[in-house]
């Protein structure tokens, strides 16, 4: 294997492993801070219970976010020196305020919120937490915004070969950052709404399991209480909890396709090819692909065909009407190599692959079905979300276990719909890194070949070493939270609140309603 192919290996790997943990920190935060909000405001013991479970839940997420997320930073000087000396100027702005301000900030608010239960005043506490969400929002949006510099250079000019910042304000305001953030901040939300509905899902179905709640003659859940945290109150965290879960993923699924729409029209004109490899669209047309056959993977528009097609659509996801003819791969080739050349520069720089062929067509394998997968899982969630609402309105679950199982497996389809969403945009920016944009608003002649960004000190057998270690590594950090969620997710209520299951106050609390523990609770330093 090449070098080239090793590194992309292991930002890949390790992204997909951190990007599991993103969406749902920004998306439970947000949500957790609604409850937080809604407690102080009423001061019902249910909004306090869901706050201290889910925010638990929330905690655990995102202190094995920021190991993984740690590693990210480092693979720029580690594999791809060469990318990091040609955007390091435009990145330096974007990247020390997600880390030095917005990261900063976060860390800081979340140790308020972490250890001030009880000690801080109310309005303080909620403030600390509130603050902690919105700088990792805001730490979304500085990464989003290095990102979209290489989906679409804007606010610099070249010197000496490298492009050097002119215009901040051109690069955070970047057209493809401002459509990319709300609709990955949707993309969140659905990841959490799924993630609330699915786990009280769980403990709705466990209360009917063990008899505490029935159908009354009107078809109406009978709410019963059993001892310690599963009282009355218990029902009404997990049933609140999965209606808000369903209603958030059904709202997000409307913004990301709304946001997404937007997306795809700004993607047709700054990255065409990207596009077309997405619809396997060998030639000019209207029509969009529900299921194309053939050899996608052979990079080749020779033997593909469009099964089911949809005259039109394309057309409009590109233009916004159903007339316009988009072009298709075997237009645009041409385009591509006229422009930016057949083969690669003869140049030491690109090493063993200096001189060798251009392939301006991503995977289509990866490109095709990453889009389809996005926009399914996607379909699915909000399809689920909408029958569990209704389900719901009874004020419980069905006894079903298989039914129960598959709300818990619900989880994981915007997680999917997430992680396809972020293969599909940087697999079908290939082969370039930096992609060149003839989009009026961009700077047509800034880009970089992945080939020309790997570090050129680096041998095989170190990359190798660096992507099994990494991936075991990732591999255990994702057992450790996967346990330690299933561990919590199981204990219910009474696992963030241990008071509660030994607790006779008929509100639940342990004898205070500002969430103070009691003296003997092991976890008072922590939570």
């Amino acid at each position: 294997m090449e070098a080239l192919e090793i590194a992309r290996w292991q930002f890949g790997i390790t992204t997909v492993y951190h990007f599991i943990m993103v969406p749902l920190t920004i998306g439970l935060g947000l949500l957790v801070a609604v409850m937080q909000t809604l407690w102080y405001r009423t001061g019902q013991d249910h909004y306090l219970r869901m706050t201290k479970f889910w925010g638990k839940l929330f905690l655990i997420n995102f202190i094995v976010g920021v190991a993984t997320g740690l590693v990210q930073e480092f693979q720029f000087g580690m594999a791809w020196s060469e990318y990091s000396r040609f955007v390091g100027d435009v990145f330096g702005a974007p990247l020390a305020m997600e880390a030095l301000l917005a990261f900063f900030v976060e860390s800081t608010f979340l140790g308020l919120w972490i250890f001030g239960w009880g000690r801080l005043p109310r309005l303080v506490h909620l403030l600390s937490l509130w603050t902690a969400v919105l700088a990792s929002v805001f730490s979304a949006y500085f990464i989003l915004v290095a990102n979209s510099w290489m989906q679409h250079p804007v606010g610099v000019e070249m010197v000496d070969g490298r492009p050097v910042m002119v215009d901040a304000w051109a690069v955070f305001t970047n057209n493809t950052a401002l459509v990319a953030f709300p609709h990955t901040l949707f993309g969140c939300l659905a990841v959490a709404g799924a993630f609330l509905l699915g786990i009280s899902w769980y403990h709705l179905w466990k209360r009917r399991h063990d008899g505490l709640d029935t159908l009354g003659p009107d078809g109406k859940v009978v709410v019963g209480a059993g001892s310690g945290a599963r009282d009355a109150a218990d029902h009404t965290v997990w049933l609140r909890s999965a209606r808000a879960g369903a209603l958030v993923a059904m709202i997000a699924f409307a913004g990301t396709g709304i946001t997404g729409d937007l997306q795809g029209k700004l993607m047709f004109d700054q990255q065409p090819m990207k596009m077309a490899a997405a619809e396997a669209a060998c030639h000019d047309g209207t029509g969009f692909s529900i299921l194309s056959v053939g050899n996608l993977g052979a990079q080749s528009c020779d033997d593909i065909t469009a099964v089911i097609e949809v005259p039109g659509v394309l057309s409009f996801l590109a233009n916004g009407d159903f007339t316009t003819e988009v072009k298709g791969v075997n237009t645009l080739l041409p385009e591509y190599q006229e422009k930016y050349g057949t083969h690669l520069p003869d140049d030491p720089m690109y090493g063993e692959l200096a001189g060798s062929e251009i392939d301006y067509l991503p995977v289509m394998e990866v490109t095709y079905w990453g889009f389809r997968i996005m926009i399914g899982f996607g379909a699915i969630a909000a399809a689920a979300s909408a029958a569990a609402l209704w389900v719901l309105r009874r004020g419980t679950v069905p006894e079903s276990r298989w039914l129960m199982r598959l709300a818990v497996f619900g989880i994981l389809a915007p997680f999917g719909a997430n992680i396809a969403g972020w293969v599909f945009t940087e697999m079908g920016r290939q082969p370039f890194v930096v992609a060149p944009n003839p989009d009026p608003t961009g700077i047509d002649g800034v880009f970089m070949f992945t080939a020309a960004a790997v570090s050129p000190g680096v041998s095989v057998p170190e990359l190798v070493t660096s992507l099994v270690l990494l991936t075991l590594v990732y591999a255990a950090l994702l057992v450790v939270e996967v346990k330690l969620l299933f561990t919590y997710v199981r204990g219910g209520t009474a696992s963030a609140m241990p008071e509660l299951a030994h607790s006779d106050d008929p509100d639940g609390t342990g004898g205070s309603h500002d969430g103070r523990k009691d003296d003997g609770d092991v976890l008072a330093f922590a939570y």
